[in-house]
């Protein structure tokens, strides 16, 4: 499902349930040694899936071991993203040659829990929502809203390396598209030199009980 919203360049490996006992990879056990059960399952089938998409660029299996800011750190040359959620997990590579970034993030397509929707709204976005509704309300926009930023982030810091608030950016959603935009409300300074981040696009799919959206960065033309 994820592939639909990502270009040829970026590959993608997604499962919709766990094995049973699959134990963790060589390499990312202590990651989750002290983790729940859930949270174990959810971190093995999520990180195969990138093993598959890796494998898929030609490149062989490997640890994907986690960041400072828990942020999945990829091969040398290579860019991805991950997401898990109730039913679904998934992982999306590109060569960073082709893609300087990218995000994907999917959620139960449901009512976001009571109080979660007034902390996700910037400015701009409860005017989004209302409008949106009108023309579709069998779709639960906040939720959507809710994915599509955490899809922005996921985009944002590894080009930034600085943390992105729900508060700091306002989308832009066509329905019809299935395509948002992220306007940044903050300063996008990147310190490789490359222009700042002022703005981000994304795309959107509800399906299988799901909402799933992906941000892709294309890398500067060499």
């Amino acid at each position: 499902m994820i592939d639909k919203l990502l270009p040829g360049v970026v590959r993608s490996a997604e499962a919709y349930g766990d094995v049973p006992d699959e134990p963790p990879f060589p390499g990312e056990a202590d990651l989750i040694a002290t983790a729940v059960e859930g949270r174990r399952r959810e971190f093995i089938t999520a990180r195969r899936c990138a093993r598959q998409a890796l494998g898929l660029l030609g490149l062989p299996p490997t640890p994907i071991r986690s960041g400072p800011h828990r942020e999945p750190l990829w091969p040398a040359g290579v860019v991805g993203s991950l997401t898990h959620c109730t039913g679904y997990r998934a992982a999306a590579v590109a060569r960073a040659v082709e893609v300087a970034s990218l995000g994907i993030d999917a959620e139960p397509h449901g009512p976001l829990p009571e109080g979660i929707l007034e902390s996700v709204v910037a400015p701009g976005d409860a005017e989004t929502l209302r409008r949106v509704a009108e023309g579709d309300p069998a779709t639960h926009w906040g939720r959507l809203l809710f994915s599509a930023k955490e899809s922005v982030y996921k985009a944002w810091f590894p080009l930034t390396g600085r943390w992105l608030g729900f508060e700091d950016a306002c989308l832009e959603i066509d329905p019809r598209a299935q395509t948002f935009t992220a306007h940044l409300l903050v300063p996008g300074d990147r310190p490789d030199g490359a222009p700042p981040l002022t703005a981000l696009s994304g795309s959107f799919l509800v399906d299988r009980g799901l909402v799933v959206t992906a941000v892709v960065i294309a890398a500067p033309e060499r």
